[in-house]
């Protein structure tokens, strides 16, 4: 598995983790998030290097499968730049303009995006 690959596992795991079985999450864990090698991973789990590959091959493979019938990771990805795109346009408009109403308003959608932002991210995304 090429970096490229692991950070599109890691990824995808952080959406749809829940729907792989526990040894299929126990060696994407090892594997991609804790960054271990396969030899690593065997002899943690007690079963062989060849195991750990078939098992995160599967993963993966369903992983990318979910991600093609539900399309979370993407859907989030755009959400994402929709809303930095949000915060930006605040920022102009704030930037433009001396009214304090207008700054008021600027100032309470950027707190408003921020925080749902951060929501976002204490929920694992």
């Amino acid at each position: 598995m090429q970096m490229d690959s692991k950070l599109e596992i890691s990824l995808l795991y952080d959406f749809y983790k829940e729907l792989l079985n526990r040894s299929q999450q126990q060696v994407v864990e090892l594997y991609v998030n804790d960054d271990l090698s396969l030899s690593e991973v065997a002899d943690i789990l007690s079963i062989s290097r060849q195991g750990v590959r078939d098992s995160l091959n599967r993963a993966a493979k369903k992983l990318r499968d979910y991600e093609s019938k539900l399309h979370f990771y993407q859907n989030y990805n755009a959400q994402q730049k929709t809303v930095g795109k949000i915060l930006a346009y605040a920022e102009e408009i704030r930037g433009l303009t001396r009214d304090a109403a207008i700054i008021g308003l600027c100032d309470r959608l950027i707190d408003d995006t921020e925080k749902l932002m951060e929501r976002e991210d204490q929920h694992g995304v």
